[in-house]
């Protein structure tokens, strides 16, 4: 759902309308796929977030199959499916193809990771909140550089952690680089199993299973391949960014993060370089954590007794990850001092942490715009990458939930809210942090009365049937979809036509690639919001130039992530966030790249298609940890879609590794410092066995004439990836094998 009202009381209802109107197409997909296959269920729109829902309501933890026991695991199509292990449930994302072949029955295959042991030691501080502690870990871990382990917290502080305060940190395991983080089952993850709705008899099985198993914690001493340790002692209040979620800032630090000096002069506009325009309660990193989620709305009642209002230029919204949270801020009446701010409830779901944050004021936007500002959003999410929050707002902050309403009050960054005043009351006397900020005891005094079983179990005991709107969604098709040649949301893929006339450069295990030339060349931390966006679509943008072709209004445009059904308006989004810098372009922001046959600068799509036309494979060249981020299989799908044959990265993320080898597109890893070699203007051929870790060999031209040979390893890891990428991809594979009757 996207924020397109907010900030009163019937913005839910108008939110929600819009939510259902746009998405109709894709309802109706979801509602044939659930009458069409008997083991899948959907939880309908309006429920809450994917994580929290699995969080609170489906895990099980232990299952019991026909009088076995066994382990809950779980695999999901986003990156943050690793929030379950805060309960002790062994999870992790995938790419949407991974998982579409899972179904189809093929294993999940990985190489056996190394465990880093994180040791938890001592109690949070007053004051310090569990948002604080991630923030914390993050920028720890991923310096650690854990790409590919899984991490197991231990310690005598986890005693002092609640279940909630571990699914957050949990959560958040794709922003430290980990496979999962994961938490040993306790007294604790008891505890929370049935105050969440879990019955007891099952939760008895649990324990008595988790005991025997040797599985319940007991600070028994674990070999680890590595160990670090934290004091949560040491934890201060903290932010993250402008750009990363892993660069953490101290509250007093903000102020100095932003380089306002070279923005515009602001001095006699309404709004200013370092005003937050963007105030955001989301994602279910905080919005499942009650302690967070109260403390927001003491901190609000406070306010309100002061009688302060948010600045007029924040856009401020609250989109929970379920209703349970809704229903508590309700009864114990701090939702009602959260609307006083304008923090009013718009709708359950990701909300502006993935991008949907809806419309600036056009007055904002054009005051923006036009004089080239640097604004702010505050957000309680878990990713704040370029151009993902908003593309009019380049500052992005990840904050507790209370700190988002620290911020809506004084509505600048450029301030130390430690020391500074916020804002004044009505008197004109100064406010400052330390009147509004919560007391462990007041949070807590809170969440003991009015947070209950009965208030989750009510809350999912129809969590399946939605509201009226939903009921009426009809299903198209009966065994088989009904395609529609004119929808512009739901068309059926090309993958096994398109994409089979695409990539000819692998045959078996050789890999064979004359003259290819660069279609982009990007520096670090390229993200899959970079590759592929979900936000909104621009009508200048190869995608929304295709849409208004296709007969819909700019205003129906909704955004990349509801159109992720059309390959044809997906296509055209890869690499099309106004914020991707290709080094082939001085000075250049934005999904364009230079087609060095005839000099032009055009966007990716247009010059790939061109390259195409002109039977030119393409590749890639970047740097360090290429495809972080969300487990977007879009940022795969149109690598390989444009005509990529390789990407060639100094190193890559986990999932965006797997996906592309799932799509059939290679990813190769410099094995020296050779990218800094590259301009752009080079043809590459690239020769040899595809193998797990096998040099490829990579010789450059450059457009002076000279060459070079280089050497890159293969980014494969096991046999079976081998075999993906020499049928094209995973689902080439199984298809192939289920026709052959190998399946």
């Amino acid at each position: 759902m996207q924020v397109d009202f907010s900030g009163t009381e019937g913005a839910l209802a108008e939110n929600v309308a819009l939510e259902m109107s746009r998405n109709l197409e894709r309802y109706q997909f979801l509602k044939w796929s659930q009458q069409a296959f008997r083991n899948l269920r959907v939880v309908p729109p309006g429920t809450g977030i994917c994580h929290q829902v699995n969080l609170e309501y489906l895990a099980k933890v232990v299952w019991n199959h026909q009088g076995v026991l066994y382990p809950d695991t779980l695999i999901g199509t986003d990156s943050h499916t690793t929030m379950i292990n805060g309960i002790s449930v062994l999870g992790w994302g995938v790419g949407g193809i991974e998982a579409e072949a899972a179904m189809l029955g093929q294993p999940i295959v990985m190489s056996v990771p190394e465990v880093v042991g994180f040791e938890i030691l001592g109690a949070l501080k007053e004051g310090v909140t569990a948002t604080d502690m991630v923030l914390t870990i993050t920028e720890i871990l991923r310096s650690r550089k854990v790409v590919g382990k899984f991490v197991e917290f231990y310690g005598e502080g986890l005693k002092n952690l609640s279940a909630y305060d571990r699914a957050t940190v949990a959560n958040m395991a794709p922003e430290y680089g980990a496979t999962c983080g994961f938490f040993p089952f306790d007294q604790s993850t008891l505890d929370y199993l049935y105050v969440t709705g879990r019955d007891r008899e099952y939760l008895d099985v649990v324990e008595q299973y988790m005991r025997t198993q040797g599985l319940w914690c007991d600070n028994c001493e674990v070999s680890y391949s590595e160990k670090l340790t934290l004091n949560l002692e040491d934890i201060l209040p903290v932010v993250a960014g402008p750009k990363r979620p892993q660069d953490k800032l101290f509250l007093a630090q903000i102020p100095n993060s932003l380089p306002v000096s070279t923005f515009g002069e602001d001095s006699h506009l309404p709004v200013k370089n370092g005003d937050v325009v963007v105030a955001a309660i989301t994602s279910c990193t905080n919005t499942s954590n009650p302690y967070v989620m109260v403390a927001a709305g003491i901190v609000a009642r406070k306010a309100r007794k002061l009688g302060l209002k948010t600045k007029p230029w924040v856009k401020t919204s609250l989109t929970p990850g379920s209703q349970v949270v809704a229903e508590y801020l309700k009864i114990s009446g701090l939702q009602d001092d959260l609307n006083l701010l304008g923090f009013n409830i718009v709708g359950y779901g990701c909300a502006t942490c993935i991008g949907n944050s809806g419309p600036l004021s056009k007055e904002i936007e054009e005051c923006v715009q036009s004089n080239n500002l640097l604004v702010a959003s505050v957000l309680s999410g878990n990713r704040n990458f370029e151009g993902r929050i908003h593309p009019s707002v380049k500052a992005n902050f990840l904050a507790s939930p209370p700190l988002v309403v620290i911020f809506s009050l004084s509505g600048t960054v450029l301030i130390d809210v430690t020391k500074d005043p916020i804002c004044e009351d009505a008197q004109g006397k100064p406010v400052y942090m330390q009147d509004l900020w919560p007391t462990t005891e007041e949070i807590a005094e809170i969440v003991n009365k009015f947070i209950s079983r009965d208030m989750f179990v009510r809350k999912y005991s129809d969590v399946f049937l939605g509201d009226a709107i939903w009921q009426r969604v009809e299903s198209k098709g009966d065994v088989t979809y009904s395609w529609s040649a004119e929808s512009t949301y739901v068309q059926l893929p090309p993958y096994f036509t398109e994409a089979e006339t695409k990539q000819k450069n692998i045959e078996g295990n050789a890999l064979k690639c004359n003259s290819a030339r660069v279609l982009m060349l990007l520096g670090d931390s390229i993200t899959t919001d970079h590759i592929s966006p979900a936000g909104n679509i621009a009508a200048e943008s190869p995608a929304g130039k295709f849409l208004l072709q296709s007969g819909v209004k700019e205003g129906d445009f909704n955004s990349y992530g509801s159109r992720r059904g059309n390959h044809n308006v997906m296509i055209r989004g890869t690499f099309a966030n106004i914020r991707i810098k290709n080094e082939m372009l001085s000075g250049v922001e934005g999904g364009f790249t230079r087609h060095y046959p005839s000099q032009e600068v055009l966007p990716i799509f247009d010059a790939a298609m061109r390259y195409s036309e002109e039977n030119t494979p393409l590749v890639i060249i970047a740097g360090k940890e290429y495809g972080t981020g969300s487990s977007r299989d879009w940022a795969a799908k149109g690598t390989l879609l444009l005509g990529l044959v390789a990407v060639i990265a100094e190193s890559f993320e986990r999932i965006h590794r797997s996906n592309l080898v799932g799509m059939g597109v290679l990813p190769l890893i410099f094995k020296d410092e050779s990218r800094s070699m590259f301009s752009g203007d080079e043809t590459l051929t690239l020769y040899g066995e595809i193998g797990a870790r096998k040099e490829i060999k990579c010789e450059v031209r450059k457009s002076d004439g000279t060459v070079k040979t280089i050497a890159l390893v293969c980014a494969v890891n096991t046999a079976i990836e081998v075999d993906y990428l020499s049928c094209g991809g995973v689902l080439h594979y199984v298809l192939n094998r289920m026709v052959t009757g190998q399946m």
